[in-house]
């Protein structure tokens, strides 16, 4: 007696194989906010580790929500186990972690408060079909980025101005990368000069910004001028802009990435203990 044959389709949604986000750019911007405020930490505990994880399983149970709420005709089982699995062992790791500093008030709460909120924000964006507009993109680049000030408030037990700073300063690097990518996607039938318009406005904001960061004190030189990374990969896409807009995902990924890990280390560089750190 042979099994039964299942379609492709029906195998991809039994729902005991896990959801995995197949957005590979947030991993790299995951991993290098939490590794800046490891850095100004300039500690590893274990609180340090569960704090990772804690932001990992968060970031991966959004990817299920989304769906689920993309195809919210039907109740699909496997986003719905993956995304109580996900959250639930990333609201179980909060917990321990806010647990650990004494259940009074800390830092964690309000950190907690913003991912939360974002979550809801991009959920309510997916349900409008909103989810790729430039505002719900900035909002989730700055949520994410909430691992830098997470891995210092783990390690430390405190949070500081700088690592504030160090949160915006990711932040703002990172949502660079929305303008980029939409710069490539330009020539696809919208106008040329409004991406390039937005783009233009949104590097120089963001300079003043960082400018203004590093004037009032929340931010060292050194990472401040970190932020120059950005605004050499905007030159230079600007300067070959039809040679950009054809590339394939490949390269423009690798040129993301390469340009990521560069800033991240400028930044976690100027946090060891023999420049003075940043903390």
């Amino acid at each position: 007696m042979t099994s039964p044959t299942i379609s492709p389709a029906g195998r991809a949604q039994l729902w005991y194989r896990p959801t995995v986000s197949p957005e590979y750019g947030v991993y790299v911007v995951l991993a290098v906010s939490f590794l800046v405020g490891a850095a100004a930490a300039q500690t590893w505990t274990w609180a340090t580790t569960l704090a990772l994880f804690c932001a990992f399983l968060g970031f991966q149970a959004e990817h299920p929500l989304v769906l689920q709420i993309k195809q919210r005709k039907t109740w699909k089982p496997r986003f719905l186990v993956w995304g109580g699995v996900y959250g639930g062992l990333a609201a179980l790791l909060a917990g321990g972690l806010y647990w650990q500093q004494g259940l009074g008030w800390s830092p964690l709460l309000g950190i907690y408060g913003a991912a939360i909120a974002a979550l809801l924000v991009d959920a309510i964006a997916v349900f409008r079909r909103g989810q790729k507009s430039i505002l719900n993109e900035l909002i989730t680049f700055w949520a994410v980025c909430l691992a830098t000030p997470l891995a210092y408030v783990a390690s430390t037990g405190t949070l500081t101005p700088t690592v504030l700073g160090l949160w915006a300063l990711c932040s703002l690097y990172f949502c660079c990368t929305i303008f980029t990518v939409k710069l490539r996607k330009s020539h696809r039938g919208e106008p040329d000069a409004a991406p390039i318009r937005r783009a233009i406005a949104y590097h120089g904001l963001a300079t003043l910004l960082v400018a203004g960061l590093y004037g009032v004190g929340l931010l060292p030189l050194v990472p401040a001028l970190a932020f120059t990374v950005a605004l050499v990969k905007f030159l230079g896409i600007g300067w070959r802009l039809e040679t950009f807009q054809t590339l394939p995902i490949g390269p423009v990924a690798a040129l993301e990435t390469t340009l990521a890990l560069l800033f991240g280390s400028i930044v976690i560089i100027s946090a060891l203990p023999v420049y003075g750190g940043i903390g």
